[in-house]
């Protein structure tokens, strides 16, 4: 089975991050390493991590976010000059990366168990903490969303040290692969790359554990280019 190791781990309490239209912007993107060797993990958040409005970020299937280390040197290449824990992360962790790890992936993590169950989306929070409106378009072009996990199995987790993989169906998509099902844009394509773009659609959908939200949003849109094909 394969592993990945927690290098640090962050967590942070919901504040004022800045001003959108003179009304203040509250988020927890925005978070401390945690110098304990183990923290609580329970069905929501670790202990002393929130989200600002749980409507969009976190919830059951967005309780932990895991960014792999190796895309900070290439973040700071592209002229974003970001350290580990600079995205919101929960974990910053090496040894796979969004070609590695599939949805539905489960994973031990100490005393609990957790699964994968999307990538990072980017919004306009993410460019408000790092002062670059850029940034969102970069993680899109680039792949470097990192991805979610739900926890199946609450308990105490390492602050270091590693996750290791006990259920994987490789049939499942990988998270680079759900995010090229998300945001190609299908209307240049030629109809070769494109009935393998609706295949890999479908098999993304097909995934168990993809999270309602993330699904419903591929299914709109899904239906939109049905939809103007029809007409």
């Amino acid at each position: 089975m394969s592993t990945l190791e927690v290098n640090e781990v962050f967590v942070g309490r919901p504040s004022v991050l800045g001003t959108k239209r003179d009304v203040p912007v509250y988020s927890a993107i925005a978070k401390s390493r945690v110098e304990a060797p183990f923290l609580k993990l329970d069905e929501i958040n670790l202990a002393g991590d929130d989200q600002a409005d749980r409507t969009v970020h976190g919830g059951v299937d967005k309780a932990v976010y895991v960014y792999p280390a190796t895309h900070y040197a290439a973040w700071s290449e592209q002229g974003f000059p970001v350290v580990a824990g600079d995205f919101g992360e929960n974990a910053s962790v090496t040894g796979v990366d969004e070609y590695d790890v599939r949805v539905d992936d489960v994973w031990a993590w100490g005393e609990a168990l957790v699964q994968v169950s999307q990538p990072r989306t980017p919004c306009f929070k993410l460019a408000m903490k790092t002062g670059r409106k850029d940034v969102i378009p970069a993680m899109i072009d680039s792949g470097r969303s990192g991805w979610y996990l739900r926890v199946l199995r609450t308990g105490e987790v390492p602050t270091t040290g590693r996750m290791t993989l006990e259920e994987r169906d490789p049939v499942n998509p990988t998270i680079a692969e759900v995010y090229v099902a998300s945001f190609t844009n299908v209307a240049p394509l030629d109809d070769d790359r494109r009935d393998a773009y609706w295949a890999l659609l479908d098999r993304v959908l097909a995934a168990p554990a993809l999270s309602r939200q993330y699904r419903d949003g591929l299914e709109s849109a899904k239906r939109r280019r049905e939809e103007r094909n029809a007409g």
